[in-house]
């Protein structure tokens, strides 16, 4: 999948342990850069199948099914690896800690940082504005949001704001596929939304077909996604909730 504009950057989802995903951006030059590391072996085998250059590891929170696949990476170049210095404490060794509102380089694209704690503190997403690419990590999953682990949810609520004034097209790459549960839940609680319904339905397809719903599009999530709609922290809290005893 391609996106963005005189100089795009190439997308590789790659399905990690028992459903978590990694991504990998590619240049035209052969140069990737790797989302999260939850499983060493499949991202070994995506490199190697393109004879790719791993040239920077981005880390949007220390959760071990983010980070676990990091040692086991076949690097010939030492690359950067990035995280934020909120949660460096718990983190591998980072060549590079970022802050809200911190902006770097990758690939020779211009990467904004930005905080979205709630399922951790010092979760962070890095957002692509030209290839129009955000990753959430366990923030704003497809069709849910990850659960609270650490933060309250008055931050999550927050994140998610964050994340919604993005443009609509962006693509949202998130770090797991549980879209048939969220979907089952959000169904159950805005059984009356024709857009869930219609969503839920090609979730359902698609996963029949063995086929990925990561990533999806911030359109889409502000359309169907219950958290997104929900409209004040009272609100989102009582969603969260009953996610959490679904």
């Amino acid at each position: 999948m391609i996106r963005g504009n005189a100089m795009p950057l190439e997308l590789l989802t790659i399905p990690c342990l028992s459903d978590n995903y990694a991504f990998l951006l590619v240049n035209a030059a052969g140069e990737a850069a790797l989302i999260d590391a939850p499983e060493a072996a499949p991202i070994n085998a995506a490199l190697a199948e393109r004879g790719l250059a791993l040239t920077t590891i981005l880390l949007t929170h220390h959760h071990w099914d983010h980070v676990e696949g990091l040692e086991g990476l076949n690097t010939a170049l030492a690359p950067r690896v990035i995280g934020a210095k909120a949660d460096a404490h718990r983190l591998p060794p980072l060549t590079e800690e970022v802050s809200e509102g911190g902006r770097i380089t990758v690939l020779g694209e211009e990467v904004d940082i930005l905080d979205v704690s709630g399922h951790t503190i010092g979760h962070i997403a890095f957002y692509f504005p030209a290839s129009g690419f955000v990753f959430t990590g366990d923030s704003l999953m497809a069709f849910g949001c990850g659960r609270l682990f650490e933060g309250t949810p008055d931050q999550m609520y927050d994140s998610l704001a964050k994340l919604a004034a993005l443009p609509d097209e962006t693509l949202v790459c998130s770090g797991h596929e549980y879209t048939s549960s969220n979907a089952r839940f959000a169904t159950s609680v805005m059984p009356d939304v024709l857009a869930i319904a219609s969503r839920s339905a090609e979730t359902d397809r698609l996963r029949r077909a063995g086929q990925f719903t990561v990533p999806s599009t911030l359109a889409l999530e502000k359309a169907t996604n219950p958290f997104m709609l929900a409209t004040d922290p009272k609100s989102f809290a009582a969603l969260r909730a009953q996610k959490d005893v679904f």
